[in-house]
């Protein structure tokens, strides 16, 4: 079902019981396979390919020529970036061990899940079976190999923890303002993480190597 208010390019390509959310455009040659659903208020750029069964939530952005295969599932809030690609085989063979072409039934999906507010960045790749965490950012080009925890800034090939970003994108800073390290020290006198743009503040969790944010005081009231 595609919503009244979507708007959907005459050059895009949307197959049999596709399901489109209210607001959300889809630009010039975008495919959308089988039974894929995307949200609400989301914007699916040129030449995008949506894999059969694929779940896209809502205010999800997904830039030109990136491909997202069958067993992938994006929450709501995620940036995808132009040419990034997300995977779903981690034996990828064209033929079986005798030699015959493989077919659905020789070959296992291996999902990937990409976690609300997270960012992929421009030719990234996803490797199947792994997850992208709240809020991560994963850098230009670099290849996912392993899950990434929330807040995480990760780059390269394969791709390695930096430090850590606020939920606003921007990189977390210690106390003496240089960027956070990617495993902050154990016993900081000052442990937290600041964020030189929104002000919002976080832990370092080493134990489960993940952050959490600090409530706000505004006039006096934790928020």
């Amino acid at each position: 079902m595609i919503d009244p208010s979507a708007r959907v390019h005459p050059t895009a390509d949307l197959e049999a019981d596709v399901t489109v959310g209210p607001g959300t455009s889809i630009w010039h040659r975008a495919q959308i396979r089988l039974r894929a659903r995307i949200g609400a208020e989301c914007v699916i750029g040129r030449d995008v390919f949506i894999d059969e069964d694929v779940d896209i939530g809502d205010r999800v952005k997904i830039q030109n020529g990136a491909l997202i295969y069958h067993g992938v599932s994006v929450e709501d809030g995620v940036f995808i970036g132009p040419g990034a690609i997300l995977t779903n085989d981690r034996y990828p063979r064209a033929i079986t061990s005798t030699g015959d072409l493989a077919r659905a039934a020789d070959w296992t999906v291996s999902p990937i899940a990409v976690r609300y507010g997270a960012s992929i960045g421009a030719g990234a790749i996803v490797v199947a079976g792994t997850e992208v965490g709240r809020f991560a950012t994963v850098g230009a080009g670099a290849v996912v190999t392993r899950n990434v925890p929330s807040h995480a800034l990760v780059v390269g090939s394969p791709a390695r923890r930096i430090g850590w970003v606020c939920a606003c994108g921007v990189r977390l800073q210690d106390a003496e303002g240089a960027a956070a390290a990617a495993k902050p020290p154990y016993y900081a006198t000052h442990p937290e993480l600041h964020c030189p743009s929104c002000g919002r503040t976080y832990v370092y969790v080493p134990d489960v190597e993940a952050l959490e944010e600090r409530p706000r005081q505004q006039n006096g009231v934790l928020s």
